[in-house]
């Protein structure tokens, strides 16, 4: 199964639950959940070094997503964000 649509789901699920309960740690659960999905199948498939990288740029398209949040809004920067984490998991996938 590819894991871009999981990563970049993973980002706009968790900050969909986050707004429609109110719990901020309730979308960071569903965040690490997809993340940690991902996180297993690659380092399966292209090692532990490959998957830090990817983990790191999830990461990194969260704490973008908030600075870019202040400029564009909350729902774009989401997606924004969801989308370049879902370009380096796809570009993984092809791999």
């Amino acid at each position: 199964m590819p894991t871009a649509p999981v990563a970049a789901g993973s980002l706009v699920a968790g900050y969909a639950v986050a707004t429609a309960t109110g719990v901020r740690p309730l979308g960071g659960v569903v965040l690490l959940a997809g993340t940690g999905w991902c996180a297993r199948a690659w380092a399966r498939r292209r090692g532990a070094p490959v998957a830090a990288a990817l983990c790191g740029v999830q990461l990194g398209a969260f704490v973008a997503s908030h600075r870019l949040a202040r400029q564009i809004g909350a729902w774009p920067s989401v997606l924004v964000a969801a989308a370049a984490s879902g370009a380096a998991a796809a570009a993984s996938d092809l791999l």
